[in-house]
């Protein structure tokens, strides 16, 4: 029997920071970004929704929104397929009042009636650049005990050097704060301090009734941006909570990050950190095991399922379907679905999209501080 907790409802974005990475988002968004052999970052969000018994939820697609449609169906592997609730998809121009949005003012005021039609008391806001194993269930909670208005999640730790180099043009704002005594106290907008900050997590729970009334005042005022637009500019005026997070968080902000991300995910202590709350769901495809023939060598790989290897792989991620052929060799690679390295090759610090050769003979090296991208349906 579906429990379902009435009190939340779930707004995910998809595409929020899809400008730091434009390698890997140049055919899908962020929230669909592969990631650790099986899964699409989303899943992790979605999966720690679903378990906190939020089973309400809408995604607010802006574009490329395709590859998240057809990863995410009808929901059913995240038990979102309800009579009441379950998965809404929201692309732009989906209502007659919709368009590609700028910020989260302008998604949210797109959906307005939408969310005053829901029944739930309290809403959840988050982004998708993050893998975590997030218990929503307690922040909600921890919100009602506290009698906060708005509470953020954060964590502590250094401002990504992908977030340090991003500019104006991105429109890829991050947001640290002062915390007293549970409350924040100060809110900055890309600030380049040094040494561990509360970096935000991006994930706001705020009453239903709140948000409806600071988006409408935020569109009528022309606002774009949530947090540096509304809260920034109301701080003194709503009693903002933080919630601390000291659990495992993958931060995606460049290539390099999602590089490391995932090779740290090779480290059963980081494997098991991300991996050990509540059980993350994906897409099913049901393909064969991974099979690994005569004269295979492997060392310290992740490996999906379907993959077929005969020759050398160490220190590497294979995605679904991933072929080695007999004398190649890869190291510190990711390989995404349906990538073959053929006979003799020999690759090093490459990320190959989907369905990439990678002819016999060849030799590419890429660099721990700059891994080799190949995209998608590439042949070298």
């Amino acid at each position: 029997m579906v429990v379902s907790n009435t009190s939340a409802l779930g707004i995910i974005f998809p595409n929020s920071y899809d400008l730091l990475i434009p390698e890997l988002v140049n055919v899908r968004l962020m929230a669909s970004i592969p990631f650790a052999s099986r899964y699409r970052l989303i899943d992790f969000i979605l999966s720690s929704m679903t378990h906190s018994d939020i089973g309400n939820v809408s995604i607010m697609v802006n574009n490329n929104y395709h590859s998240l449609m057809d990863h995410l169906g009808s929901g059913r592997e995240w038990d979102l397929v309800r009579k009441n609730g379950g998965l809404h998809i929201f692309p732009p121009f989906a209502e007659k009042a919709s368009k590609p949005y700028t910020g989260r003012v302008d998604a949210l005021y797109g959906i307005l009636d939408f969310i005053r039609d829901q029944k739930e008391k309290y809403v959840v806001l988050t982004d998708t650049n993050i893998a975590v194993n997030f218990d929503f269930k307690a922040m909600i909670q921890a919100h009602v005990d506290s009698g906060a208005d708005v509470t953020i999640a954060y964590n502590e730790q250094e401002i990504p050097k992908g977030f340090l180099k991003s500019g104006p043009k991105d429109k890829s704002f991050y947001y640290t704060f002062d915390v007293e005594d549970g409350k924040i106290s100060k809110i900055y907008v890309n600030s380049k301090e040094s040494g561990v900050q509360n970096l935000s997590m991006n994930i706001y729970v705020i009453d239903k009734e709140l948000l409806i009334d600071l988006i409408d005042t935020a569109s009528i005022h022309g606002h774009q941006y949530f947090e540096r637009d509304v809260l920034l500019s109301n701080i003194n005026r709503l009693n903002i909570q933080g919630y601390k997070y000291d659990g495992y968080i993958a931060r995606i902000t460049d290539m390099k990050s999602y590089f490391d991300e995932n090779m740290k995910l090779l480290d059963d202590y980081n494997l098991d950190a991300l991996f050990s709350g509540f059980p993350i769901y994906t897409k099913l495809h049901g393909g064969d095991p991974t099979r690994y023939l005569e004269g295979a060598k492997v060392q310290d790989i992740m490996a999906a399922d379907g993959c077929v290897i005969e020759g050398n792989v160490e220190n590497s991620i294979l995605f679904r379907g991933v072929k080695i052929a007999k004398g190649a060799t890869v190291k510190n690679c990711i390989l995404m679905q349906g990538t073959v390295v053929e006979s003799g090759a020999s690759i090093e610090y490459l990320v190959t999209d989907k369905n990439v050769t990678i002819s016999a003979g060849k030799e590419m090296k890429g660099t721990d501080s700059f891994p080799v991208y190949i995209g998608k349906f590439q042949t070298v």
